[in-house]
């Protein structure tokens, strides 16, 4: 006789979020707190993130009983206070739980405490990307997680692939809606942020809005020096990201030849050694600037 079986109703995994009332930590509680598969507990301190955890009907935990029989310890702290926490925090869950971090500055660090017997996770938003499909309010969704679609990137840094898949999956619900979820290393991580999206990239585009400034200071009005410019930007992202096959022109090869010889040294690309992101990582972690090269 066949007997039907069915699979097991295990319970929700334990989920402590520290900082759970703060810029981030809002984010995630709001995509988690109506999610079944976990029990929550909000980790909160300051009076301004508690008052953001009552606005959504919440109530901060102790926490003592946020770390009693935690599954997931989730760090959604400032880069200069993590591995404070961390070194507190993590002696005191049980064994086979997993801690995760939202950003690899910390971890990259080295302000992750060791201990062999648990998991650490990290994972972060690749953010709505420029060309999407998206329309109404999710187009104002710059940052992700709440309307717009993004893709994720996770690392493990020690544990098991069920620490990874745990951690995945709570991933995916934190940044809903996702799309891809690339696994990548913590090293990996580090070199798409701080280095390529902060040190490059925003450092790119703090000096592109520089420039808009600098027009508008020799006269031309500020509304066109902005259309102009941000249409100016998409163009070449386009262009540059092969969104669409028309070419720069040979002039605009030739000006932009002369920028990159005005503007960058030319052994920029430095900043993706090992060292130098060791020393961006360290500097986030500091609040200090890295040396002079």
């Amino acid at each position: 006789m066949l007997i039907e079986t069915k699979d097991p109703i295990m319970p929700p995994a334990v989920v402590a979020l520290f900082g759970a009332g703060g810029k981030m930590g809002c984010r995630l509680t709001d995509n988690l707190m109506a999610r079944p598969e976990y029990d929550m507990r909000y980790v909160e301190t300051g009076e301004a993130g508690t008052a953001n955890l009552a606005t959504r009907g919440l109530a901060s935990t102790p926490e003592a009983d946020a770390l009693t029989d935690a599954d997931i310890v989730i760090l959604a702290l400032p880069d200069r206070a993590l591995g404070g926490v961390a070194r507190h925090v993590v002696p005191r869950i049980k064994s086979g739980a997993l801690v995760m971090c939202l950003d690899p500055a910390a971890p990259h660090a080295g302000e992750l405490p060791e201990r062999g017997d648990i998991g650490y996770f990290v994972t972060h938003p690749c953010h709505p990307p420029v060309f999407n499909d998206e329309d109404g309010e999710a187009r104002k969704d710059y940052f992700g997680g709440v309307k717009a679609k993004q893709h994720i990137v996770c690392a493990l840094q020690q544990g098991t692939e069920a620490h990874y898949k745990q951690g995945e999956a709570i991933a995916r619900a934190m940044y809903a809606p996702v799309m891809t979820s690339h696994r990548i290393t913590v090293g990996q991580m580090a070199l798409l942020e701080p280095a390529m999206a902060e040190t490059v990239a925003a450092c790119c585009i703090m000096i592109i809005r520089e420039a808009m400034d600098e027009v508008v200071k020799r006269g031309v009005p500020e509304a066109a020096a902005r259309d102009f410019l941000l249409g100016h930007v998409n163009i070449p992202l386009a262009i540059v990201f092969g969104e669409v096959s028309s070419p720069f022109s040979d002039g605009a090869k030739l000006i932009i030849e002369h920028g990159r010889h005005l503007l960058f040294k030319p052994d920029w690309k430095q900043v993706f050694e090992p060292e130098s992101v060791k020393e961006q990582v360290r500097a986030i972690v500091s609040g200090t600037p890295p040396p002079a090269p």
